[in-house]
């Protein structure tokens, strides 16, 4: 076995997890799923807990574990989903004030195309004479 001397990272200031690119995540991923290879190797090898490198694993398979650029703005997921609920909601009400609407534009067309029946019903056969009252 090849002697391979780690390397070691001094974090200073307030910060205390690193912070690993996504540039530098891909290798190591596509590494893990070679032949022979080991995500414990590979994770003892660059400094990793495994399960941070499983986790890894698991973003890259849903194809979140991406690069995006630098003019674009990462949406969390929560967040995504919390939008995505909103445009439901909202496309849910947007289709019941759609309903109503019709319903409202029935009832003026019932209203105002029957000025000779005894009432607004369709079903009224009933016709009114200008000089009789209701």
């Amino acid at each position: 076995m090849t002697s391979h001397i780690p390397k070691i990272e001094v974090l200073s200031g307030r910060e205390r997890r690193r912070r690993w690119p996504t540039a530098e995540r891909l290798p190591i991923v596509h590494e893990t799923y070679e032949p022979d290879v080991t995500v414990s190797i590979v994770a003892r090898r660059d400094g990793i807990q495994p399960n941070q490198l499983f986790a890894w694993r698991k973003l890259a398979a849903q194809g979140a574990l991406t690069d995006t650029a630098s003019q674009e703005e990462a949406v969390h997921a929560s967040e995504y989903r919390a939008l995505q609920n909103q445009v439901k909601e909202l496309q849910r009400l947007l289709g019941k004030k759609t309903m109503e609407g019709e319903t409202l534009k029935e009832a003026l067309e019932i209203a105002s195309g029957s000025k000779n029946t005894c009432c607004a019903r369709s079903c009224c056969r009933r016709t009114v004479r200008d000089d009789e009252d209701v």
